[in-house]
């Protein structure tokens, strides 16, 4: 609760007055200054009886990328037998302010409000609480109350449509072209492990069986199922911030567009991120989580691989996405397909290298490169 400039002035008002009647000894200046003071009190009584409606916020859609609409819908309802007086309210989204009017409801009378969601930004967004603003009729007193929930909004990078990864040097017999869907008997014995809940009974390994005295099962790949790896560079050295959100715009595009594929994808970054997924469009979700709230967070001195990963070479293709003048250093040793930098237009250095100023450039190269190869 605060008081608004007409209430100080108000207030002010009231204390000149009480000390002019004192000084002077005239009634009517303390009269005065009492009837201010009262005025102040009465209305900072109207602002603590806070309307007794129930208030409730959905956000659609919940995920979204950035540039994209999303909506938040209030529905406010008044479950009282009496008349509710109307009241201001400002819900709040991420740094952003939305005030809303909502007018005066009868009995049992409900009313929806809509307003748009700031989506110009990448990053999970808080929306709410709701914030009741509370005056008196003369704008002496405010006060604000917070009710409702807090809502979540995904502003996901936006996603440049993209070929799927292939590999470029096949390193064994599991990596190849990618058929969608597999055809079927595609599948390699890759290993025998112990048996898990829900194994294929079929698949059972009878004589590791016997050997070891537990239930082993042969585990099979499909030949054709490439595995994809993005490498993000995630030290403030090597890219700008404006850089750095396009090579989030990269990634989030590959890696989407090889799950999509049936490619398992896997993201790594300076800063220790190793999130594997198997493929489809609903672990792709995963990696999109994941993209929406990094952050330029390793430290200029830290590897471009944290060393307990660089020390064995990830299977399938691989890409690295980074600035113009990074330094790759031990991961060069992985025989990367390709190396994607951002944020200056240099010629390329070679096969398997990518520049481009912007997300659109770089993405427009790698499916010219990816139609090349096929």
């Amino acid at each position: 609760m605060r008081l608004t400039r007409r209430g100080v002035a108000v207030l002010a008002g009231a204390v000149c007055s009480y000390a002019a009647g004192e000084a002077a000894g005239y009634a009517y200046f303390r009269g005065l200054a009492g009837v201010a003071a009262g005025c102040l009190l009465a209305a900072a009584a109207t602002t603590l009886l806070r309307p007794r409606v129930e208030i409730s916020r959905t956000v659609y859609p919940d995920r979204t990328e950035r540039g994209r609409p999303a909506l938040a819908t209030l529905l406010v309802r008044n479950p009282t037998p009496h008349r509710q007086r109307g009241f201001a309210a400002v819900d709040r989204a991420g740094t952003a302010a939305h005030e809303i009017q909502v007018r005066p409801l009868a009995a049992g009378v409900d009313t929806t409000y809509h307003y748009e969601l700031p989506t110009t930004v990448r990053g999970r967004l808080q929306v709410g609480p709701l914030a009741v603003r509370l005056s008196d009729p003369f704008d002496l007193v405010h006060a604000e109350r917070a009710v409702g929930g807090i809502a979540s909004l995904w502003v996901y990078p936006r996603r440049h449509p993209a070929r799927p990864a292939r590999v470029g040097h096949p390193r064994h017999h599991h990596d190849g072209p990618i058929t969608d869907p597999p055809l079927r008997g595609s599948a390699d014995m890759r290993a025998v492990r112990e048996y898990q809940p829900g194994d294929e009974v079929r698949h059972l390994h009878w004589k590791a069986t016997a050997r070891t005295g537990q239930l082993m099962v042969r585990e099979y790949a499909d030949p054709a199922r490439t595995r994809f790896t993005v490498v993000l560079d995630t030290r403030p050295a090597a890219l700008s911030p404006a850089a750095f959100e396009e090579a989030v715009e990269v990634a989030a595009s590959l890696l989407y567009a090889s799950a999509a594929a049936g490619q398992p994808c896997r993201l790594i970054t300076p800063a220790g991120t190793d999130t594997p997924v198997d493929s489809g469009l609903r672990v792709a979700r995963t990696l999109l989580d994941e993209l929406c709230v990094i952050a330029q967070d390793a430290t200029d001195e830290a590897p471009l691989v944290p060393p307990p990963l660089a020390a064995t070479r990830p299977v399938g293709a691989i890409v690295v996405i980074t600035g113009p003048d990074a330094d790759l250093g031990p991961v060069r040793r992985w025989r990367l397909d390709t190396v994607i930098r951002l944020g200056l237009l240099k010629p390329a250095a070679g096969p398997g290298s990518i520049t481009a100023v912007d997300a659109t450039a770089a993405i427009a190269e790698w499916n010219a490169s990816r139609a090349d190869a096929s």
